[in-house]
C-alpha cells in the first residue's frame, strides 16, 4: 500500500490571515483557492511512497534536519507571486519575508537525503512559498495580475520548530492532509 507524501512546514495559526489574502482574489474566475487551514510550505514532494518505507524515510528526515544545522526560527510570510509567470499563471503563492534562508537550507538537506533514497530530484529551483490558489482557466487572469503586481500583503510571523512528513489524500473536495510524523528542529 502506498501513501502520497510530502515534507512541509505548516502555517499553523495563520489560517485567518491567509484567508484574508485569498479574499483579494475572490472575484477572479478560474481560480481555485486552497484551504487556508492547510496552508504550508512544501520542502519536498515525495509522491506515492510504499508504506513500508515510511520508517526509513523518517530516519533519513531526522538526519537531514540535523545536517541542515537549522535551529528553531521565526518565519515571516507576506508578498505574492505566481508560477511560472504573470503571462501564464498556474499557481498563485504567498512568499516569505524572513526565514527563507532557513527553509531553503532545510529543503537542500532533505533533497539530498531523499534523492539518495531514490526519490525523484526537484526539476526547478526551490522558492519558499505557500500555495494560495491554482488557476484552472484564464478568466480571472487580469484581476490576479493586478493583485499580484499592486498588493503586498503581510500575513504574519510563525515560529518554525519542526518539519512534518505529511500524507495527502485526494478527495472530491480537494486534498486532505494529515501529519505522519513531526521532526523537531
Amino acid at each position: 500500500m502506498s501513501k502520497r507524501l510530502f515534507v512541509s512546514v505548516d502555517l499553523d495559526g495563520l489560517a485567518e490571515e491567509v484567508a484574508a489574502v485569498q479574499d483579494l482574489f475572490a472575484d477572479a474566475s478560474g481560480l481555485s483557492l486552497t484551504d487556508p487551514e492547510q496552508a504550508h510550505v512544501t520542502l519536498k514532494f515525495l509522491g506515492d511512497t510504499d508504506a513500508e518505507r515510511v520508517d526509513d524515510l523518517v530516519r533519513e528526515l531526522e538526519v537531514a534536519v540535523a545536517d541542515s544545522g537549522v535551529e528553531p526560527f521565526e518565519a515571516e510570510f507576506g508578498g505574492l507571486g505566481v508560477f511560472p509567470s504573470l503571462e501564464y499563471i498556474s499557481v498563485v503563492w504567498l512568499g516569505t519575508r524572513a526565514g527563507g534562508d532557513e527553509l531553503t537550507a532545510l529543503h537542500e538537506a532533505i533533497e539530498e537525503r531523499t534523492v539518495a533514497m531514490g526519490f525523484e530530484p526537484e526539476d526547478h529551483e526551490f522558492t519558499p512559498h505557500a500555495t494560495l490558489a491554482r488557476m484552472q482557466h484564464a478568466g480571472g487572469k487580469e484581476l490576479v495580475q493586478d493583485v499580484v503586481q499592486n498588493r503586498d500583503p503581510d500575513v504574519g510571523t510563525l515560529r518554525v520548530d519542526e518539519v512534518r512528513l505529511t500524507e495527502s489524500v485526494l478527495t472530491g473536495e480537494g486534498p486532505d492532509y494529515s501529519t505522519v510524523e513531526a521532526i523537531p528542529l
